[in-house]
């Protein structure tokens, strides 16, 4: 496997990573034989999408014992609300999510908190001068994250995100 320097982070990670909303519905067993396959092939960046609950569990148990081996980029604003996702700016159901992704995976930290889906320039605003951007930099300072990533799916939000220097990694589709 090859890895590569992520953005501004210093975490090297591997060429191909996994994005977990595959996972969802998945059993245990079948969660744990696919991290296995990770390990074994050297795969080590985990995209954790998926706000399902269940699979936040299974991959946590999954993790156990080699928690250390992955880059976990967990995402602020999503939450599992009446069975489904929802993503929201709402402070705290933001923090109760993130707490939940935390306990659920089993862990103190992750290596990236991703603010979610950022697609218009007013977003990234409301994101970065608000109580969103504040939380994330608590979380770093509080060794809860290693860095502050943003997903976006627009070229303008992205930029403005990258330009004001708050973010360290972007996921852009």
């Amino acid at each position: 496997m090859e890895y590569r320097k992520l953005g501004r982070t210093g975490y090297m990670v591997s060429e191909i990573g996994m994005g977990c909303e595959g996972f969802a519905e998945k059993s245990y067993d079948e969660v744990k034989a696919l991290v296995d396959v990770m390990e074994q092939e050297g795969v080590n960046c985990i995209d954790l999408y998926s706000p399902d609950p269940q699979m936040r569990t299974n991959l946590g148990r999954a993790l156990s014992g080699r928690r250390d081996k992955f880059v976990l980029q967990a995402h602020l604003c999503t939450v599992w609300k009446d069975g489904q996702y929802k993503r929201t700016r709402e402070p705290a159901e933001v923090k109760s999510g993130f707490e939940d992704q935390l306990a659920r995976l089993l862990t103190d930290h992750v290596e990236i908190g991703m603010v979610h889906y950022v697609d218009s320039v007013e977003d990234w605003e409301q994101v970065a001068q608000g109580p969103v951007m504040a939380y994330a930099q608590e979380l770093k300072q509080a060794g809860k994250i290693g860095c502050i990533g943003l997903s976006s799916h627009n070229p303008l939000a992205a930029q403005a995100a990258v330009d004001s220097g708050l973010i360290d990694v972007l996921m852009f589709s």
